[in-house]
């Protein structure tokens, strides 16, 4: 919902161009209709970490509801010319897009899932034209919100169950970088954001107190702290740095001891600068010895897992963490690389026919068929994930996963253990079959997924390496096909 709220504007445009030439080929070559499936994964974890937090899907559902070219859209690309000067799309194209409407189906994950590299987090089923027009637009929403979920679940992580409040909104990337960002934060496990606008989309609290602005238009500090008291005495996070930070920790505790005589409490201090751990604990001691014990401590000042982690080992006497720049930009790695590549296609037949990428590297040579992630677990939680092959799913007993980039790492998976596939339905035929969730039972279900797990998944590094494999009979079609692929090419 919030997606059309943002741009009262048709999106269907929110793709690259090639995409539409090659929209425009399938139409003209008359392959339009003919059935393909696609997958959008990644390569790697994140900031070299040891998982990932699926998000995005509401605003990917969201643009599938609405997909359709307007007037204006089909205006503006029949003003395209191609290196000769003429119309690069003919108007027989245009008209076709026109009447345009999605068809597919997809498979997803649901948002908050724990997932890892290779497996797919949507699959795309439908005419070939169609998955092609959709690639651009989910690989932009679900990548980023994905990406920024996981920094912020790692952030969580690392301040042990304090609070974490996202500040970033005015370092993020532009009104939809924040807007996005914020609602990611909070499925990662932050508690609440500033961005009043995404409190009002996205139904996350909102925090926030006063700037150094306010403390630095009075002529001393403890007068501006007084006056904020008696205009906001419900809303009193005093920000204690603008000129000595200890003295401002003495003014505010005056403060504070005036609120409480008038029946208030003050909520706590801020620290932005500096020090961070000395000064959090030369603060917490002038706090307690007023007798002001239930003030938090906040803190913030381009704060991330790393130093979190640090200020912890030092003894900080941090209660809440305000991060902003470092997880809106997800400032150490700014995309995750996420890629959307064609599985399979029906044949004249009507036989599914797995595609296959080769690539120099390992890495980037993709997976053939129609591929769904089984996850496997005993009572202590997730035990391993195998990726198979709709078309040849797994029947044996003793189920074996290899891992894609070295066959000499296999595992056998115990036939007595549970089992869930992960890729659940959410579009049929074009329409959203899948639930609207609050972000409140998204972000409940990451911090479930991330309980199933190993906890060394969760080590900043050289994080435990949670085995993610391709099943057996895909692994072997898979070699068998790279073999085929390269005998071909090399003739």
């Amino acid at each position: 919902m919030a997606l059309n709220k943002i741009y009262d504007t048709s999106l269907t445009l929110l793709t690259d161009l090639y995409q539409l030439t090659m929209a425009h080929g399938y139409w003209k070559t008359g392959r339009a209709e003919q059935e393909a499936v696609f997958h959008l994964f990644f390569r790697k974890n994140p900031f070299q970490g040891g998982y990932t937090i699926a998000a995005g899907l509401e605003y990917a559902l969201e643009y599938i509801r609405h997909f359709q070219f307007s007037e204006d859209d089909l205006s503006y690309l029949k003003t395209l010319e191609g290196n000769d000067g003429r119309p690069l799309f003919s108007s027989g194209f245009l008209e076709y897009l026109a009447d345009l409407r999605i068809t597919c189906d997809l498979a997803a994950v649901p948002e908050g899932t724990v997932v890892f590299p290779h497996e797919p987090l949507v699959r795309v089923t439908g005419p070939i034209l169609q998955c092609q027009l959709l690639e651009t637009a989910l690989l932009n929403l679900i990548n980023f919100q994905t990406l920024i979920a996981t920094k912020s679940a790692r952030i969580c992580t690392a301040t042990g169950g304090d609070p974490v409040l996202e500040f970033g909104l005015r370092r993020a990337q532009g009104i939809d970088g924040g807007l996005a960002a914020s609602r990611a934060a909070y499925i990662g496990g932050c508690a609440a954001t500033s961005n009043v606008l995404a409190g009002k989309l996205f139904g996350i609290p909102v925090k926030g107190t006063h700037a150094h602005s306010w403390v630095m238009s009075y002529d001393d500090e403890l007068s501006a702290f007084e006056d904020y008291a008696r205009a906001m005495p419900n809303n009193c996070v005093f920000l204690v740095d603008t000129y000595d930070t200890l003295d401002g920790v003495r003014n505010a505790v005056r403060v504070g001891i005036q609120l409480k005589e008038s029946g208030h409490q003050m909520v706590g201090i801020r620290l932005d600068s500096g020090d961070l751990a000395y000064l959090s604990i030369e603060a917490r001691r002038l706090l307690d010895e007023a007798g002001l014990t239930e003030a938090a401590i906040v803190a913030s000042n381009d704060l991330d897992e790393t130093t979190i982690s640090s200020l912890k080992m030092q003894g900080a006497k941090i209660a809440v963490w305000g991060v902003g720049t470092r997880l809106v930009t997800a400032f150490e790695q700014p995309a995750l690389g996420g890629v959307y590549k064609l599985g399979a296609i029906r044949n004249e037949d009507q036989e599914w026919e797995p595609r296959l990428k080769l690539s120099e590297q390992a890495i980037k040579t993709s997976t053939p068929g129609i591929l769904q992630t089984r996850r496997y677990l005993n009572e202590n939680g997730a035990v391993a994930d195998m990726i198979f092959n709709e078309l040849a799913p797994p029947t044996s007993e003793r189920s074996v996963l290899i891992d894609p980039l070295d066959s000499t790492r296999r595992r056998v998976l115990d036939d007595k253990l549970d089992s869930q596939d992960l890729l659940i339905p959410v579009v049929q035929q074009g329409e959203i079959v899948h639930q609207h969730e609050s972000l409140s039972v998204i972000r409940e279900r990451a911090q479930q997924q991330l309980d199933l797990f190993h906890v060394g998944i969760q080590r900043h590094l050289e994080p435990h390496e949670y085995p993610v494999g391709l099943e057996q009979g895909l692994y072997d079609y898979k070699t068998e096909q790279i073999l085929l692929a390269r005998k071909l090419n090399h003739q």
